[in-house]
């Protein structure tokens, strides 16, 4: 999640267990501590951008690393609160702040390593958006109403209204999972993988990509809780294969670059559709509908022993935002019907945007789930 939520996710877990102790203290106790897991953020390596992507979201949101997480919070904490309160509770209150981060993270659609070094995959079960402005102001009402009335009451209220709006993501994923599949049904595609994914902000909106023979298949899928479902459809796109670079030494940096970013993206990787020479990560895109990812790698086969350049495509249009807003709706998607783009396999359309599509909403870029390290478009 955002730095915000997960220092108030944070806090209300800190506050709701702080029956003895004053509001104030507990809650920026347990906000703190919240925040401390993103220090992962700091980790990188000026000439390998991959390596930052690779770590940020790594140890630190590990369920076994918030014990030593915690007590680095409560080191840092205890002189503030040294003459207000035992260390023992301090710490007890830093890893009740620290707890969330990764809990909070394997929810989203980008996941985390919250089970290492047990498990060294990247687990995202795809319950939320990486930023949620309702699932923030239930905890924000929360952290706010417990300190005005200095209780553990509205915390622990507050704590069950974020289990149960998770809750609410799971109904919704599986909803939108099996919308996918009965599409994919209907197509006559064997699926050989599928993820559905909440969009920016809402759990209305859906981005559905699956695997069939050696494309992936892209649809946005909206489930509403009282409109009918409408399925907007999208594009399909190559999977990318090392045959794709003939040539290319699978000794070379720029080879093994590929093979990290690709275990990265899980696999959902395509040559970009209008910038060949980009690897994309095609499970995330500005339009839940759009095959152009939202980040890459720069394919330099000229220089094969330099690290790749890791890129973000995160231009801001109003047309891109319009169409959005028009799929979260259920609306109709205004556009020519000169500007639809044939699959030619599934009969399906993309609607692309100007500048095909590589343009942002203008929340993308407080939303991406990565520090940007300066090679981006």
């Amino acid at each position: 999640m955002d730095l915000l939520t997960q220092g108030l996710a944070g806090a209300v877990l800190a506050q709701s267990a702080a029956r003895q102790v004053p509001a104030r203290l507990a809650i920026a106790i347990g906000f703190f501590a919240g925040l401390l897991a993103d220090l992962d953020i700091l980790i990188s390596a000026a000439d390998d951008p991959l390596f930052n992507i690779e770590y940020h979201r790594h140890f630190t949101h590990s369920l076994f690393f918030v014990p030593l997480g915690a007590l680095v919070a409560a080191l840092l904490a205890w002189p503030f609160v040294r003459r207000r309160l035992r260390f023992a509770t301090v710490y007890l209150l830093a890893v009740l702040g620290f707890l969330p981060s990764g809990l909070l993270d394997v929810c989203t659609s980008f996941g985390t390593h919250w089970l290492w070094p047990l498990y060294g995959e990247r687990l995202a079960w795809n319950l939320i958006a990486i930023i949620d402005p309702l699932f923030a102001l239930i905890l924000l009402c929360a952290v706010v109403l417990a300190l005005y009335r200095d209780s553990v009451w509205p915390a622990r209220i507050g704590v069950g209204l974020a289990v149960l709006y998770l809750l609410l993501g799971l109904v919704q994923r599986e909803q939108a999972a099996e919308l996918a599949a009965e599409l994919a049904a209907e197509r006559g595609h064997a699926v050989a993988r599928l993820e559905v994914k909440p969009t920016l902000g809402n759990l209305v909106l859906w981005r559905a990509i699956y695997e069939s023979g050696e494309h992936f298949y892209v649809d946005a899928l909206r489930v509403g809780f009282l409109a009918p479902t409408r399925v907007y459809p999208g594009a399909s796109i190559a999977r990318f294969a090392p045959e794709h670079l003939p040539g290319l030494d699978q000794d070379s940096r720029l080879a093994n670059d590929i093979a990290r970013f690709t275990r990265f993206s899980d696999g959902f990787v395509a040559l970009h559709p209008q910038q060949p020479n980009v690897l994309g990560d095609v499970r995330y895109a500005l339009l839940p509908n759009s095959v152009a990812p939202l980040w890459g790698i720069e394919l330099d086969v000229t220089q094969p022993d330099r690290h790749v350049a890791f890129l973000t495509f995160r231009q801001t249009d109003a047309a891109l935002r319009r169409m959005f807003l028009a799929m979260l709706r259920g609306q109709d998607l205004e556009e020519p019907s000169d500007q639809r783009l044939e699959t030619g396999e599934t009969g399906a359309t993309e609607k692309p945007g100007p500048d095909d599509e590589i343009a942002s909403l203008a929340a993308v870029s407080a939303a991406l789930p990565y520090p940007v390290t300066g090679f981006h478009r």
